[in-house]
C-alpha cells in the first residue's frame, strides 16, 4: 500500500548554516529521522537551545499543567508582526488573558449554529466555482480551497461574501503576503532586543501595510453601523460589542484590527491547507471518497445534518493528523526545569511539534498510513486524548477549532457530493511547511461532476 507522501528527512549532522538554510526553505525536511521516534531531542546554536518533546506527559506538562511557565517564544512571532501586530496568537501573559476574555464568548455555545448558514452558503458558491472548472484535466487546487476558507471567513466575521470588492482586495493583498514573507528572519536565531531590525523584505511590509489599511476600513465601518444600531449579528459585531468581564473595556480599532489579521490567517490558512489535503487524500482514496460523497447527501441547510457526518469527520480528523496545518509550536522557559533528567536553563525554546507527535512510531498504530477508522480503535483513543493537538491544547487551544472543524466537515463534505476526484500521477505533492503546511509545487487533481 502506497502511504501519503512525507518529506525527506535531513542528514543526522548537519552545520548550523546548512541547517538554517534547510530551515528557510522547509521547516519539516530540515529535521532528522529519529524526532519520529525520539522522547525528546535537543538542538544548539551559539545564542540559545531549543528542545523538540514528544513525550506526552512533557507535551503535557507545557501546555496545559504549566501554561503560564512557558509563554510563547517571540523568536517565530516576530517574523508574523508586520502583519499581525499585537494579536491574540503573539501575546502572552495578562495581555493575552484580557483578549481572550473579549475572543472567546464569540465562539461559545450556540454561535456555533448562528454561524452554520455562511458556513454552508460559503460551501455551495464553492462548488458553483469548481464547477465551471470540473472537466477532468489537471488543475492546482490549492488556490480554490483558499478562496473557499476566505470566503467563509468573511461571511462569519464580517458577514460580506469574498466576491465583496474589499474582501477581495484583502485576499489578493494576503496571497502576495504569503510569498513574500518567510517563517525565519534574523529574529530567529539571533536574540536581541525589540528595536533591532528584523530585515523585513519591503514586498512583505508593504503588503502587511495593505492588509492592516484594508482592515481598518471595514473595522471602522462595522463600529459605525454598530452605533446606529443596524450591524449584522455576526462574529465581528459580538467581538467588538464585549467588553472584558474584569476591565469593562471593548477592543479599540487596532486592537481588533490586530485579532481580524490573525482570523484571517489562521481561520484561512489553515483551513485551506487541511481542505487540499483531504482532498487529496480522498482522491488517493477512493473507497473513502465514496463513503463521504454517500453521507453528504444528508447535508442540508440545516445545522442539525452536521451530526450525521461521521464519516466524513473521521476522515477530516485523520487529514489533521498527517497534515497538521500548524507543524510546530515554540515556547520558552521562564525557570530552570528539569525534563527527562535533563537540566534546562531559563530561556530555552521548547518545541512542540503536532507533525512528529502525530506521526510518533512508539504512540501511534501504522503512524505514517491514511486510516479514519483508527479513531475508533482502543489505540486511537488514547492517542487522541495524549498525542493528538492540531489545535494546540490547555488554556492557548486555538479558540475557533469547533468552528474549524465544522468549517472543514461542510466544505469537505459538499465537494466530494458534488465532484469525483483523482490523483494526478506525475504531480504527487510534496508537503513543505512555511506558515503552515502546504505543498512544493501546488495540488494537482481531476475532477468531474459526479454522475451517481
Amino acid at each position: 500500500m502506497t502511504l501519503p507522501p512525507k518529506p525527506a528527512a535531513r542528514p543526522e549532522k548537519v552545520s548550523l548554516w546548512r541547517y538554517m538554510k534547510l530551515f528557510r526553505a522547509d521547516i519539516l525536511s530540515a529535521q532528522p529521522a529519529k524526532l519520529y521516534r525520539a522522547w525528546m531531542a535537543e538542538f544548539r546554536t551559539p545564542f540559545f537551545r531549543s528542545y523538540l518533546i514528544n513525550d506526552p506527559s512533557l507535551v503535557k506538562r507545557v501546555l496545559q499543567e504549566r501554561p503560564d511557565d512557558f509563554p510563547k517564544s517571540d523568536r517565530i512571532g516576530a517574523g508574523l508582526r508586520p502583519l499581525l501586530g499585537n494579536s491574540v496568537f503573539l501575546t502572552n501573559g495578562e495581555v493575552w488573558k484580557r483578549q481572550r476574555r473579549i475572543i472567546d464568548p464569540a465562539f461559545e455555545g450556540g454561535r456555533l449554529r448562528d454561524t452554520y448558514p455562511a458556513i454552508y452558503a460559503a460551501s455551495e458558491a464553492a462548488v458553483d466555482r469548481m464547477m465551471k472548472r470540473a472537466d477532468g484535466a489537471p488543475q492546482e487546487i490549492e488556490g480554490e480551497t483558499s478562496h473557499a476558507a476566505a470566503d467563509v471567513i468573511f461571511r462569519t466575521l464580517f458577514s460580506m461574501p469574498i466576491e465583496d470588492q474589499i474582501a477581495t482586495q484583502v485576499f489578493d493583498a494576503f496571497k502576495a503576503y504569503q510569498r513574500s514573507q518567510p517563517i525565519l528572519n534574523l529574529a530567529a536565531f539571533v536574540p536581541g532586543p525589540a528595536w533591532m531590525p528584523r530585515f523585513f523584505k519591503s514586498e512583505t511590509k508593504a503588503t502587511a501595510q495593505t492588509i492592516r489599511r484594508l482592515i481598518t476600513t471595514i473595522t471602522r465601518n462595522r463600529l459605525h453601523e454598530i452605533e446606529h444600531g443596524w450591524a449584522p449579528d455576526d462574529l465581528a459585531t459580538k467581538i467588538m460589542t464585549t467588553r472584558d468581564p474584569q476591565t469593562g473595556q471593548k477592543f479599540t480599532v487596532e486592537e481588533m484590527v490586530d485579532q481580524v489579521a490573525i482570523f484571517f490567517l489562521a481561520g484561512h490558512e489553515t483551513s485551506a491547507a487541511a481542505l487540499s489535503w483531504a482532498l487529496y487524500l480522498l482522491a488517493t482514496h477512493p473507497e473513502w471518497q465514496d463513503q463521504v460523497a454517500a453521507e453528504a447527501a444528508s447535508l442540508t441547510d440545516d445545522f442539525g445534518s452536521v451530526s450525521k457526518l461521521k464519516v466524513t469527520r473521521d476522515v477530516f480528523r485523520e487529514t489533521l493528523r498527517l497534515y497538521p496545518p500548524v507543524p510546530m509550536m515554540v515556547r520558552e522557559t521562564t525557570c530552570p526545569e528539569t525534563f527527562r533528567d535533563r537540566a534546562i536553563k531559563p530561556g530555552a525554546q521548547m518545541i512542540l511539534s503536532p507533525w512528529h507527535l502525530h506521526r510518533q512510531n512508539r504512540l501511534w498504530d501504522n503512524p505514517d498510513g491514511f486510516d479514519p477508522t483508527r479513531w475508533g480503535t482502543e489505540n486511537g483513543k488514547t492517542c487522541q486524548r495524549d498525542a493528538y493537538i492540531p489545535f494546540s491544547a490547555g488554556p492557548r487551544v486555538c479558540t475557533g477549532a469547533g468552528f474549524a472543524m465544522i468549517e472543514g466537515v461542510v466544505l469537505l463534505a459538499q465537494l466530494a457530493r458534488a465532484f469525483r476526484f483523482e490523483p494526478v500521477a506525475e504531480k504527487v505533492p510534496q508537503p513543505v511547511a512555511h506558515l503552515t503546511v502546504r505543498t512544493a509545487h501546488g495540488m494537482w487533481l481531476r475532477f468531474v461532476p459526479r454522475d451517481d
